[in-house]
């Protein structure tokens, strides 16, 4: 019999197209607030409902790395070849059967939980998970409202956050990258 371990995680994905500090700090709130007890930032090689990512994925993960090298509760992964896909559902399944995690704290902005009921599986990902919604401007009232709000209230775990005035499609068109 395989033993489940008493360490929860919260798990970020994305393409980290570019990572920046607000990536960092909703971590910090989230190693703060929820104590878990690491982080993972899982980047992908591609964001299903994104065009080709700007930088190539080896680039991505150094600029990840770099901004979380002196927080030792936050790790960098790849996972899309261990895991066979880069879906959200196909990766938590993966850590399921690998770590055996308490719990996993699936990290999301506000802006992700409005269309969060098109995603694969999305309703297999709430149910394994605790929902970690970090606000973001302009998106929450939405984000409390949305179809997965409604069906999994107390899945959810709604945090106020200061607002961060940084997204990495700004940070690109600006091409400024940390």
């Amino acid at each position: 019999m395989v033993k489940t371990s008493n360490k929860s995680i919260g798990l970020l994905g994305g393409s980290f197209d570019p990572a920046h500090k607000g990536h960092l700090e909703i971590s910090k709130i989230a190693l703060k607030k929820i104590k878990v007890n690491e982080i993972l930032w899982v980047v992908t090689k591609k964001n299903p409902f994104k065009k080709k990512p700007f930088f190539s994925l080896q680039e991505r993960l150094r600029q990840a790395r770099k901004i979380v090298k002196n927080v030792k509760k936050i790790k960098v992964i790849h996972l899309d070849k261990a895991a066979k896909s880069s879906r959200s559902i196909n990766i938590i399944n993966y850590l399921i059967n690998k770590r055996r995690p308490k719990i996993i704290y699936f990290m999301i902005g506000s802006d992700n939980l409005i269309k969060f009921h098109k995603w694969k599986s999305w309703k297999k990902i709430v149910k394994l998970t605790k929902l970690l919604v970090f606000s973001r401007k302009g998106y929450d009232n939405k984000g409390y409202n949305s179809i997965v709000s409604k069906h999994f209230k107390n899945k959810i775990i709604f945090i106020k956050n200061k607002h961060f005035v940084i997204s990495s499609t700004k940070l690109k068109k600006v091409k400024k990258y940390y």
